[in-house]
């Protein structure tokens, strides 16, 4: 039987001297980009280590306290609702996108809660494995800026609102969408349709954004007259979503409307609906928050909020990376979800 294959040989610093000619500190200086050495000889290190495939060690880099090369990212959900989520693996497409054109990594963690997030990240600043980090799913009382900016470590918030009597603290920064406007929209474009009664399914509470569409939904039920209009949150899973679509469906007074707060969500809830007898849009129109192929892989296609989620997960990466770079904080704003008609709404028919 032929023995292991050994493993390939990494070059090392040594092997760069003797290339070169030089001493190993002069090839240390040359690659770290300190003094000590001629540009002659930089530009003849650095020649040569790019011919021998040299790559600074992650490792070596941490230890000497100058990164990790990688940028963290926790999720704190149940792992059970993320497989089904089409949002996060757009986000994470759009993050891996920019990432890679400077050849970082990513640390993808998921955990229980928000305390458990927060321990990930001391953990991972005292073990030096991350350069920065992008929070997701910002919380309505949340303690994950404050650690992070005691602790020093560069962030980006995905969906947070900024705070309008201050801007971003040093080493922080934000990347929102109008989630208030969103829904202003959706609400709208029901009420144009004649509904009156509508149950919006939401998503886990506590969440900034999940708050912020059921204030922005009372706010324009109020502003409009509507009286029969509520919300209810859930876990974002597709069994949740078709248990609330079937309690609402067999109340007394069931809704015209449901606005669901994932295409998931959506997507069982009208499978929920049929099977109650409700035809949709004809008994109950229905909207999907998140846009996505299973929109239009149901029957009718779905009325939905549609975003560019892989764009949003590009700018969150480039802000981190200019936080890198000692860049200032930010906040960014992207473009409003556009609300893309489809066969899922339509006018209420006479009662």
């Amino acid at each position: 039987m032929q023995g292991k294959r050994s493993p390939a040989r990494r070059p090392t610093m040594k092997d760069i001297a003797r290339r070169a000619g030089v001493s190993e500190s002069a090839v240390s200086f040359a690659l770290n980009d300190r003094p000590g050495v001629s540009d002659i000889t930089r530009d003849r290190v650095r020649r040569v280590a790019e011919q021998l495939g040299w790559r600074p060690s992650t490792a070596a880099r941490a230890l000497s306290g100058e990164g990790a090369a990688t940028v963290g990212l926790v999720v704190a959900r149940p792992a059970a609702t993320l497989g089904v989520d089409s949002f996060f693996l757009q986000l994470i497409s759009g993050v891996q996108e920019v990432l890679a054109e400077r050849q970082l990594g990513l640390l993808f963690q998921v955990v229980e809660d928000v305390d458990a997030e927060c321990a990930v990240y001391r953990r991972w600043w005292a073990e030096h494995r991350v350069d920065g980090v992008l929070v997701v799913d910002p919380r309505t009382d949340d303690p994950r800026p404050g650690l992070l900016s005691e602790l020093g470590i560069p962030a980006v918030v995905t969906g947070g609102v900024p705070d309008p009597e201050s801007g971003p603290p040093p080493g922080l920064s934000t990347v929102w969408a109008d989630d208030a406007g969103a829904m202003a929209s959706v609400v709208g474009h029901l009420h144009t349709l004649g509904h009156r009664r509508v149950v919006h399914i939401a998503g886990l509470p506590g969440l900034a954004h999940t708050e912020r569409r059921i204030r922005t939904l009372r706010a324009e039920a109020d502003r409009r007259g509507l009286t029969e209009v509520r919300s209810v949150t859930t876990d974002y899973s597709d069994s949740e979503g078709a248990a609330v679509t079937r309690r609402v469906l067999s109340s007394e007074t069931p809704p015209t409307a449901l606005v669901y707060d994932n295409d998931v969500m959506a997507v069982a809830g009208v499978a929920a609906a049929a099977s109650l007898g409700f035809g949709v849009p004809d008994d109950v129109s229905v909207v999907a928050w998140e846009d996505s192929a299973l929109c239009r892989m149901v029957h009718p296609w779905l009325t939905a909020l549609s975003r560019d989620t892989v764009s949003f997960g590009r700018t969150a990466a480039r802000e981190l990376l200019g936080l890198l770079d000692d860049g200032p904080s930010e906040t960014v704003q992207v473009p409003l979800p556009r609300l893309i008609e489809r066969e899922s709404t339509g006018a209420v028919r006479d009662m």
